[in-house]
């Protein structure tokens, strides 16, 4: 059988599939559709300081080949999670990356610190798609200088690993990865939902209350598959790949172009115990490609020469 584990900066997974922020609760729930045990990491819905009610309704809307959502990060808030949320995760039999998200730098250094005691969790995810109030309304993750300002305020509050979430909705992902690398994120996770909109021309109405929303699933994958690659082949720190991944085949693209590990998002409402059973099916191909260890096939497209004989 393939050997699965990887190294994803100061964690050692034991197998690559991670779940995807938002899409599958918190990941005690969803315990009876997949065991902890079967992914590397559960991650979490995004964390924020104080709760949020999220966006109007509709906010969700379905579309040919993935998903539309505009959510606006409904949670209860840090207290309602440190309280009711991580108690139960720390017999978890799998690595909790807590997700976290904030409208302005002092929240983000804020949330990092309350967190950073906690021993249930593992590492943590910064989401820097929300809009930075205090410097306008544009996401963190548009403006090198804006993520950096965000990870760099984390990496002072926490020992943590951390890991730097960019969005696709950039005309240069390159520089971005490199400024969260500079100011201390120990990996990226590449990449968020691109932006997109659905309307009903008989109507004459939005899908969504907000008319646009993030867009995911099947039909961002080969757009996300080029933002992770890019990711990769600019920074040193490990890449985990995210959009549109549903199969074996869909993961081990993302992981032969350079990235460590995977997150499963969009496919786990249509079919939320797949995910469990992914790690088998990697490790399958692997198999049946006669690879014997994951880590061996990890960015060999870009150097096809380091597999011959192998």
């Amino acid at each position: 059988m393939a050997r699965l584990s990887v190294q994803l900066g100061p964690l050692v997974l034991r197998n690559p599939v991670m779940s995807g922020s938002g899409t599958y609760g918190h990941g005690r729930e969803m315990a009876l559709m997949c065991p902890p045990r079967h992914l590397g990491a559960w991650v979490s819905k995004t964390v924020t300081l104080e709760p949020r009610p999220g966006n109007p309704m509709p906010r969700m809307a379905e579309t040919e080949a993935g998903l539309l959502n505009s959510i606006g990060l409904e949670n209860r808030g840090l207290e309602y999670y440190l309280s009711e949320i991580l108690p139960s995760m720390r017999d978890l039999d799998t690595l909790v990356v807590t997700n976290i998200g904030a409208e302005c730098v002092e929240d983000f250094g804020t949330l990092a610190a309350r967190l950073d005691g906690e021993a249930a969790v593992d590492a943590l995810e910064v989401n820097l798609s929300c809009p930075n109030v205090g410097g306008g309304r544009l996401p963190f993750s548009t403006d090198a200088r804006m993520a950096a300002a965000a990870i760099g305020r984390v990496r002072a509050a926490t020992k943590k690993p951390l890991f730097a979430k960019l969005s696709p909705n950039v005309s240069d992902i390159a520089s971005i990865a490199c400024a969260v690398e500079a100011a201390g994120a120990d990996g990226i996770t590449a990449v968020n939902t691109l932006l997109g909109m659905k309307v009903d021309w008989r109507s004459r109405r939005p899908a969504l209350a907000t008319v646009q929303g993030g867009y995911s699933g099947t039909g961002i994958k080969p757009v996300a598959l080029r933002q992770a690659w890019m990711c990769c082949k600019a920074v040193k720190i490990p890449v985990i790949g995210c959009g549109g991944i549903a199969s074996a085949d869909d993961a081990l693209e993302f992981m032969v172009v350079g990235c460590r590990a995977v997150q499963v998002g969009t496919s786990n409402f249509s079919d939320p115990s797949a995910i469990g059973n992914l790690a088998q099916a990697i490790e399958h191909a692997l198999d049946q490609a006669c690879i014997a260890d994951l880590e061996q096939w990890i960015g060999s497209f870009d150097n096809p020469r380091a597999l011959a004989g192998a």
